[in-house]
């Protein structure tokens, strides 16, 4: 028996432009989903963080 494997892989740019786009909208998921979460806890934790970041929200 002879198994024949066949690889088939997409260029470069292809994978980094679909690692990029799938980055960006799980950030922005992430984003929205702590930004308007129901929970204060959820929202109070993440706006500290941010301030202990260094990084200004309002």
């Amino acid at each position: 028996m002879n198994a024949q494997t066949s690889s088939h892989s997409l260029p470069a740019h292809v994978g980094a432009r679909a690692a990029a786009i799938a980055a960006f909208a799980l950030g922005g998921l992430l984003v929205l989903m702590v930004g308007f979460s129901p929970l204060p806890a959820v929202h109070d934790a993440t706006h500290d963080t941010r301030h202990s970041a260094g990084f200004p929200c309002h």
